[in-house]
């Protein structure tokens, strides 16, 4: 390592955020980069250690020592080509990613990890602005064909690696652009789109064919007819049957999915046409978000920005402890109470709580009737308590993907969770063409896992189709 004592003679500073009173008046991110000098500082602080364990947090594998050693040596260039080996779109993890690696670094026994996920992000942006980052087409075709059905992170890295091989890869969106989640979940204000339509701009130099508008099942194209065009077929749609909570006053207006209510503003920035929808909107609004995770912090975001009156969030679990015990958890993912910056602009957090029933006049939900939850999750007499609410908002996970159409057509096999059954060496289905990934293949899990499933995957599926690969796992 260029500095070698640098973990002892350096503190950790990371990324700062734009105060929250002035970010909550737009949609725009607001994260504040550290600057070339405080990031060469921060990757000198990186051990450099005989056994890192930042490897084994990070799912597609990133050379995190590797790129840290090369930002602090100044090798901008080397670093992003190294990152770039790994991990096909490090501005979305940079942005996006929990950072399991930095639970796992060596310095998070201290409580002060390298600040991995800063300077992932800061190599590809210098990749951006420097014009480092330019389309790889393969000259050499291999006259197969490949249909990717879903444009989310998985399917854009599975479509980008099989293009990189030399196929001829055609993506079908059932929306009116690519990104899955991405565009569509995520916030702007975490993840600005421009960052997704320059990487379909340079799949579509690569020569990946999008196919927007195209569901692919049910009353849109034939499953046979797509099979019969392409040579393999990987499925990489999501996780996207939401967890409802089936109590009485479900039916009433105001309560709606979050993966309603999220891509609505999503579309509303871009200027995109949402359909014969009926706005969901926080505006002046009592909200209650019901479930803790990420999905529900970018709906507290969301509905502030939005004008909210008041946040509540709700949670049934109980509440975390504030810190992990360090020598049973690392340098596994510790569960631990976290605040999110959208939790920082604004809401009431409440854990151990069962919502019983919704309440409502006119046919439009007025309250939430709660009570505290045993360990069995289920309310305890005598502790209930009201919410007031004019929107709801259930943000409670994925049971895994939409059965109906695609999937039940294909016949593919299901495991024990509802997900398409293929295991992590082949990523193969049932259906011997036919291949799955990411979220569709996992269930609900993190945009990194999604990027390494669709990498593993276009490996599996150049091997299958051409008998060898080079393409890395």
């Amino acid at each position: 390592m260029g500095k070698i004592t640098g973990f002892l003679e350096i503190d950790r500073r990371d990324r700062a955020y734009e105060p929250a009173a002035d970010r909550v008046r737009h949609f725009r991110e607001f994260v504040i980069p550290l600057g070339e000098a405080a990031t060469r500082e921060q990757a000198a602080r990186c051990m450099d250690c005989g056994v890192p364990y930042c490897h084994t947090g990070c799912p597609v594998n990133n050379q995190i020592p590797d790129w840290n050693d090369l930002v602090y040596k100044g090798d901008w260039r080397k670093a992003l080509d190294n990152l770039l080996s790994t991990n096909n779109f490090p501005e979305f993890t940079g942005r996006i990613c929990p950072a399991p690696c930095e639970a796992a670094c060596t310095l998070n026994i201290r409580d002060v990890p390298v600040t991995i996920k800063t300077i992932e992000c800061a190599i590809v942006d210098r990749g951006w602005e420097e014009g480092w980052i330019v389309p790889q087409p393969n000259p050499r075709r291999t006259g197969k064909s490949v249909a990717v059905v879903g444009s989310g992170p998985a399917g854009l890295a599975c479509a980008q690696q099989l293009a990189r091989a030399g196929h001829d890869v055609h993506v079908y969106e059932k929306n009116a652009t690519a990104g899955g989640l991405l565009r569509y979940g995520i916030p702007d204000f975490k993840l600005e789109k421009r960052h997704i339509d320059r990487r379909i701009a340079q799949l579509e130099a690569e020569g990946v064919s999008f196919h927007y508008n195209t569901r692919v099942g049910g009353s849109g194209l034939a499953v046979e007819d797509l099979l019969q065009a392409h040579d393999a077929v990987a499925l990489s749609g999501g996780a996207e049957r939401p967890r409802d909570l089936p109590i009485p006053g479900r039916d009433l207006d105001g309560i709606h999915f979050a993966m309603d209510f999220l891509p609505q503003q999503n579309r509303r920035i871009a200027e995109e046409a949402a359909g014969d929808v009926a706005p969901i909107l926080a505006t002046r609004k009592h909200v209650v978000v019901i479930g803790g995770g990420d999905t529900g912090s970018d709906c507290i975001g969301t509905s502030n920005r939005q004008g909210a009156l008041s946040v509540t969030q709700i949670e049934i679990m109980p509440a975390p402890p504030e810190k992990e015990n360090k020598e049973l958890t690392w340098p596994n993912w510790p569960m631990k109470m976290r605040t999110s910056s959208s939790q920082e602009e604004g809401v009431e957090r409440d854990f151990a709580v069962a919502t019983v029933r919704f309440a409502g006049e006119n046919g439009k939900v007025t309250a939430l009737h709660c009570a505290r939850a045993d360990a069995k999750f289920q309310p305890i007499p005598g502790t209930e308590f009201v919410l007031p609410a004019d929107l709801v908002l259930l943000a409670m996970g994925f049971l895994g993907p939409v059965h109906e159409g695609m999937v039940t057509e294909l016949g593919v096999g299901l495991d024990k969770r509802g997900n398409v059954l293929a295991d992590t060496i082949r990523y193969q289905t049932t259906r011997p063409s036919v291949f799955a990934c990411g979220d569709m293949r996992r269930g609900q899990s993190l945009v990194v896992w999604a990027i390494r499933e669709g990498r593993q995957c276009a490996r599996a599926i150049d091997e299958h189709l051409m008998g060898v690969t080079t393409l890395p796992r």
